[in-house]
């Protein structure tokens, strides 16, 4: 694979914030995005012939991974011109595992269009997709694609996608009766005969529905009747705001493979859908510190070329020529190359030297980039995921409004086949995870196992594969011993006196002290209290104390796991004038911990995660089966369209780990989930008794019985 670097075209030059569209591609995995990014850049010209997933030539899905897995695996930056404007359109991966690259493209763009598949319809990616972007107040526009396969209920599907997204979701052209285009139902009132409604009927629907945002251009039309009769200026301008309230949200339809509604998707992007002028402003922030505290105050970007730079990173990634590479979406003024700028909170501005436009693989490097157009730049170490890109001090501090970024819980435990590598693998890892927001890679202590956190089996698999070919780091990877946390039940006291004496001055410091469960929606796993009175333990010891507790919770009591949620009183002590240190308090505090915690009900927590799983309705039984047989609660199962069903549970994070294996053998192939971590339980007694069991073996140096 190799990168291609042009100069730009004319045609790559500084762009006014009117004459841009920026365009989210996401949905479930197999709805067709990357075929769909083809064919628009094959119908404006952009290339001159359209690649295929499945031949691995396609503009999105260049990366050798992404052709031997055959899915998108990397958001990937695209861009055509459509009727005088340029569209910049991010493909997004559409695999659960690979949710927070799409996620973290939602600041870029002012519209996220949902690819719904006509036949399976709607999929975890795809409510998924929908909430995400109405939480971020980001304008949304559902596609349904291949709707020439004759399988594809249309008329249903369109039902379907009301009553589960509301009412607001309508039509802006129907598919023809034949499947071989669509008629507009928006700008025309009449045409030819459709698949179901009819145009008439579907234009006065969704004139009807921008109407409403404005009294007095519903007062007109309302009187009319006629919406010929209103001005077109106005009803663009509902529409937009419709889009922006969330009171419309569009739905198109058309076929990647035959290339039925390219036209006209390519018409209603670039007329009706917002430009950075028009869209919601994203939600950026600047701390302040008052005498009260940190302030979030709010920062609202202007899409004026001449204010000063406001940008942001929403892309890493390692691109073999040009280094460490920052995609961005620039909010506010104009970045240019050979300007300085500063990222995030650093003191010392850098220099941008190259400045570029990608084309998947492809690099076009510009002069300049303004308000509202996405770029890139390279070979600079200070680049982060969700960095602020700024050319003024007075923005130091903004940051944009958290994303929802879904919580790495599934693990694989790595080692090194040659332990002399370990500062190349900390080096590599440490780029990976710049890349991937999702991705951590950390030593537990408590298992003193290095663990690799992502989303799925697919999502670690594939780091590990990279590690192994770009990097030449040899791996052996297994299942992770599962993160229990340890915590108390019942109230206890506990007691220890540390002296030592070593021939000069010794070492003395005796602790008494209180444990008793926290509440449950207490912040953090631990309360420490100083319950003496009288001056039993001078005040400088307690810091001392403290330190011993912690280190005990740390390392573990009973299982050496984390300990959690726990309220510490220290009631009682002596010291002696001469003998009593700071380390003999951090013993006797550590020891005295330990005493009252074996006393104290102890018990194991586990990590539970919420599943969401779709699959053929016929396979319902066999997968709420394997999931019962793993402990799992089902809590919801939801009929959809296609007979396919949605069946929510939630599972001890140790009894999922070859979930996936075994949902692909149930439903051949056809199913998909999602996971994030839910909540803590504690354990089964039979559970908590072998860890117990297995931790005391291996404290002693026994073998562990089966």
């Amino acid at each position: 694979m190799a990168a291609n670097v042009q100069r730009s075209s004319s045609s790559l030059q500084a762009r006014r914030p009117d004459d841009i569209r920026n365009i989210l591609l996401a949905g479930q995995s197999g709805a067709g995005k990357t075929t769909l990014a083809e064919r628009l850049l094959f119908a404006t010209g952009t290339i001159q012939r359209m690649g295929s997933v499945e031949d691995g030539t396609t503009q999105s899905d260049f990366l050798d991974e992404e052709k031997a897995h055959r899915h998108s695996l990397r958001p990937t930056t695209l861009h055509f011109e459509s009727e005088g404007h340029l569209v910049n359109l991010i493909d997004g991966p559409g695999l659960s595992d690979f949710a927070g690259h799409t996620i973290g493209c939602l600041p870029a763009v002012e519209t996220a269009c949902i690819v719904v598949d006509a036949v399976r319809g709607i999929e975890p990616m795809t409510r998924r997709m929908m909430k995400v972007a109405r939480d971020r107040d980001l304008p949304r526009f559902i596609i349904i694609n291949k709707i020439d396969d004759p399988a594809a209920d249309l008329w249903n599907l369109t039902e379907t996608i009301r009553e589960e997204f509301g009412p607001e979701c309508l039509p802006i052209n129907l598919p023809l009766a034949d499947r071989s285009g669509v008629a507009d139902v928006f700008e025309h009132a009449d045409g030819p005969a459709t698949m179901f409604s009819s145009e008439p009927e579907a234009h006065a629907r969704i004139v009807e529905q921008i109407v409403e945002v404005q009294e007095d251009l519903m007062t007109n039309y309302l009187e009319t009747g006629d919406d010929s009769a209103l001005d077109p200026a106005r009803v663009h301008a509902a529409f937009e705001q419709a889009l922006r309230e969330a009171h419309l949200v569009p739905i198109a339809y058309c076929s990647a493979k035959t290339g039925a509604g390219i036209p006209e998707l390519l018409h209603i992007f670039a007329s009706l859908l917002p430009s950075p002028n028009e869209g919601n402003p994203r939600p950026f922030f600047k701390t302040l510190e008052t005498p009260e505290g940190a302030v979030e105050k709010p920062v609202t970007p202007d899409a004026d070329p001449d204010k000063p730079l406001l940008a942001h990173i929403f892309k890493v990634a390692a691109d073999p020529f040009l280094g460490k590479l920052g995609v961005f979406r620039v909010h506010q003024g104009t970045v240019r190359a050979k300007s300085d700028l500063f990222i995030g909170d650093g003191k010392k501005p850098v220099r941008v030297a190259h400045l570029f436009k990608r084309q998947g693989k492809d690099h076009a490097e510009v002069d300049a980039l303004g308000p509202g157009d996405i770029g890139a730049i390279a070979k600079l170490d200070e680049i982060a995921f969700d960095a602020v890109l700024h050319a003024d001090h007075d923005y130091d501090g903004v940051h944009l409004k958290p994303l929802p970024m879904p919580k790495p819980v599934f693990g694989m435990a790595v080692e090194l086949k040659d332990r002399g590598e370990e500062a190349k693998f900390a080096t590599a890892v440490h780029k990976l995870m710049s890349e991937d927001p999702c991705l951590r890679v950390e030593r537990i202590a408590a298992t003193r196992e290095t663990v690799m956190m992502g989303l799925g089996e697919l999502h670690l698999r594939v780091a590990a594969e990279k590690l192994e070919k770009e990097y030449h780091l040899h791996l052996e990877t297994r299942p992770p011993k599962v993160a229990y946390k340890e915590t108390i039940q019942a109230t206890a006291e506990g007691h220890h006196r540390h002296k030592k004496q070593t021939g000069g001055a010794g070492q003395f410091g005796e602790v008494y002290m209180r444990l008793s469960p926290l509440p449950a929606d207490s912040e953090g796993p631990l309360e420490f209290i100083n319950a003496t009175v009288g001056g039993t333990i001078p005040k400088q010891f307690m810091p001392a104390i403290e330190k011993g507790v912690r280190q005990a919770m740390e390392e573990g009591v009973v299982a050496g796991y984390p300990v959690v949620g726990v309220r510490v009183e220290v009631t009682d002590g002596k010291h002696h004038p001469v003998d009593s240190k700071e380390v003999a308090f951090v013993t006797a505090g550590k020891r005295a911990f330990q005493d009252a915690f074996r006393k104290a009900s102890p018990a194991l927590l586990e990590p539970y995660v919420r599943v969401e799983v779709t699959c053929p309705s016929g396979c319902m039984g066999d997968v709420t089966g394997d999931l019962s047989t793993k402990r799992g609660r089902v809590s919801d199962t939801r009929m959809l369209a296609g007979d396919m069903v949605t069946i929510v549970a939630e599972v001890p994070q140790g009894e999922i780990a070859q979930f996936a294996t075994r949902l692909k053998s149930m439903t051949q192939g056809a199913g998909s989930y999602t996971m994030e971590y839910s909540h803590d339980e504690p354990c089964p007694p039979h559970v908590q008794q072998e860890v117990i069991a297995q931790y005391e073996s291996q404290r002693k140096g026994e073998p562990v019985e089966a």
